[in-house]
């Protein structure tokens, strides 16, 4: 079956293969049904969890053994649940943006900060720093040297808008500026993104909304 990035809780994963990077997505439980990605070098089999959010048991059984990384986009509770049990489970080194770990209760191993990058096993990761959901909020974007670029988000951008900034337009204002000149402005119509909760999209699906999305402040 071909990836659409549609999951749901309880059900299956989906998995989306590329050349060097498999990426397998699965809805974890909560209040809010997170999304988690695993990352799995093709070459190398080097794994790295983005957002050990909730359901450790899940987690543990799909990563099926070694991890070498695990990545929190931000400090929210509902994208760390999993953490502390993934993190004692497979020894997985911890990262996360530098503003947002000391909101997240896990030892933050590596600090991120704008433009840095992670690496596993022969794939390397480029963290993209966002303010306003959260400040040290982080997207994570992978060029795929055969194909278009892939980027999660967290709760940074989804299908339909920009994330949760609760009403503070200094927030927003900061937020909609970040996700247009560091993402929009950077990255082809092609990209896929792969946000914190819910479906995927595409920047070009998003693109001709940016200024409706301005102008509605939220």
């Amino acid at each position: 079956m071909s990836y659409t990035g549609s999951v749901t809780p309880g059900g299956p994963a989906a998995v989306r293969s590329l050349d060097a990077l498999t990426i397998t997505k699965v809805s974890v439980g909560g209040k809010y049904y997170n999304n988690a990605y695993l990352l799995r070098c093709n070459e190398t089999g080097a794994q790295l969890l983005i957002d050990a959010a909730n359901d450790a048991d899940k987690l543990i059984d799909l990563i099926g053994g070694k991890l070498d990384a695990v990545i929190t986009t931000h400090q929210h509770g509902d994208h760390w649940q999993a953490l502390a049990e993934v993190v004692a489970a497979t020894g997985a080194t911890t990262y996360a943006g530098r503003l947002d770990a000391p909101g997240i209760p896990v030892r933050t191993d590596t600090l991120v900060d704008d433009n840095d990058t992670i690496h596993f096993g022969q794939i390397t990761l480029e963290a993209i720093h966002l303010v306003g959901h959260t400040p040290g909020s982080i997207a994570l974007l992978y060029r795929d040297p055969a194909g278009h670029p892939h980027l999660f988000t967290g709760d940074c951008l989804f299908p339909g808008g920009v994330g949760n900034t609760r009403g503070d337009a200094a927030n927003f204002a900061s937020l909609i500026d970040g996700v247009q000149t560091k993402l929009f402005d950077r990255l082809p119509d092609d990209t896929w993104f792969y946000p914190g909760h819910g479906k995927d999209s595409t920047l070009g699906a998003e693109r001709p909304s940016l200024d409706e999305w301005r102008a509605r402040g939220w």
